[in-house]
């Protein structure tokens, strides 16, 4: 399935840095399978005259996965286990610190995982590598604590803690999406650390999904729902061309609710909404109140259609909020990508759009193991300017 907008085969000549070896945690399985998928198909397809040399041993395989699980005692405790060498690979670790649906047991109790299982389990299939792999590169799509990166009072700095803690089990590359806060890479400023956008494939799956858009600023607005959220919205705006406008959360600062002061009102700033489409850009979906909140907000100034693009769709209060939302006609479509877990409810829901990101981890992947850039790959400008383009020519099925 080639689309115009995208070559199907980068042009990598490089020698690759080591023979590839990729190992999806349990959390990350399916997403992990289908980014294998890809890059077992570019490889068998490149045209490359150096394939047969010895820099390029083992260079076209069935599957690039390692066979790795981690087996658990009764006692919840746990070991990382290899099953297949891993010497001499360029081996990309991919977790999902989100999977809340997998279990253990526990005393004779089912314990649902949560992040800290997960990231203790990544530990756990670094130290059984034993340092044997040329290079590794840890994909772990939602940072592990990266809302907890700033310190303000007596409090721990936990995602500073974790990337300090990875490095010096020898990870050399951490590659995330949409980190709640980039600065946190000042934690490890020797190391590679990226933080990638997923905007042209928001910017994809609503134009596939959504017909009769008009893309400029007569009729669309980009607004962001917080000050925290700006870079994302600013640069969405630009690239099509289209205004914006932003909330900021205004907090009672005499209250503690949940670890956090409780937002009092969200006020607006920004040129008039109505009549225009509006998408609201944020990182995460959580609770989901604040969006909605926001959808509320420019509903009553007289938005038209409501779209929310957010890399993370957590959902920790359940899809009700949402489901009423959309049936009141406050939200059209949100948006969310596949780079956490989505539950089989989500993605039965009229009003989602899961935007699959498995094809571009295979170009950073595939790019990375040739020692290229991946310069092209962060800033998607032109590739979004493209498929606006089809779009409003016709040519999008």
């Amino acid at each position: 399935m080639t689309s115009r907008d995208e070559k199907e085969v980068r042009n990598l000549e490089s020698i690759p840095v080591g023979s590839l070896g990729i190992i999806p945690l349990e959390s990350c399985k399916e997403l992990g399978k289908k980014v294998d998928s890809y890059l077992v198909k570019w490889r068998e397809e490149r045209e490359s005259e150096h394939k047969e040399s010895l820099a390029f041993a083992g260079y076209m395989r069935p599957s690039y996965i390692l066979n790795a699980k981690v087996p658990r005692f009764g006692s919840g405790e746990a070991k990382g286990l290899l099953l297949e060498s891993a010497r001499g690979t360029d081996l990309y670790i991919m977790v999902d610190v989100c999977n809340y649906s997998l279990t253990y047991s526990m005393g004779g109790y089912e314990n649902h995982m949560s992040p800290d299982d997960h990231y203790q389990d990544l530990k756990r299939i670094i130290a059984a590598v034993g340092g044997k792999a040329r290079r590794i590169t840890v994909i772990m799509p939602f940072l592990y604590e990266s809302r907890q990166h700033k310190r303000t009072g007596r409090e721990s700095l936990d995602c500073a803690m974790a990337l300090q803690e990875m490095t010096a089990m020898g990870v050399d590359n951490i590659i995330t999406f949409d980190a709640h806060d980039p600065r946190v890479q000042n934690a490890i400023p020797l190391h590679g650390f990226e933080t990638i956008q997923p905007a042209y494939q928001f910017v994809k799956g609503l134009l596939k999904n959504v017909k009769g858009l008009q893309i400029d600023s007569d009729h669309m607005m980009i607004i962001s729902p917080d000050e925290g959220g700006m870079s994302r919205a600013i640069y969405l705006a630009n690239v099509l061309g289209l205004d914006m406008g932003m909330f900021y959360k205004r907090r009672d600062y005499t209250k503690v609710v949940n670890g956090r002061n409780p937002i009092v009102a969200h006020e607006f700033l920004g040129s008039s909404v109505e009549g225009k489409d509006v998408i609201i850009v944020d990182d995460m979906i959580s609770s989901g109140e604040s969006v909605i909140e926001v959808a509320s907000n420019l509903k009553s100034r007289k938005a038209n259609r409501i779209f929310v693009f957010s890399s993370f769709g957590l959902f920790t209060n359940g899809l009700d909020r949402f489901d009423k939302a959309y049936s009141d006609g406050t939200i059209t479509r949100v948006l969310t990508t596949n780079l956490i877990y989505q539950s089989p409810e989500l993605l039965s829901r009229e009003w989602y759009i899961n935007c699959d990101m498995s094809k571009y981890i295979a170009y950073i992947i595939d790019t990375l193991n040739h020692d290229s850039s991946i310069s092209d790959l962060l800033i998607p400008n032109e590739r979004i300017q493209k498929i606006v383009n089809r779009y409003k020519m016709g040519e999008l099925g």
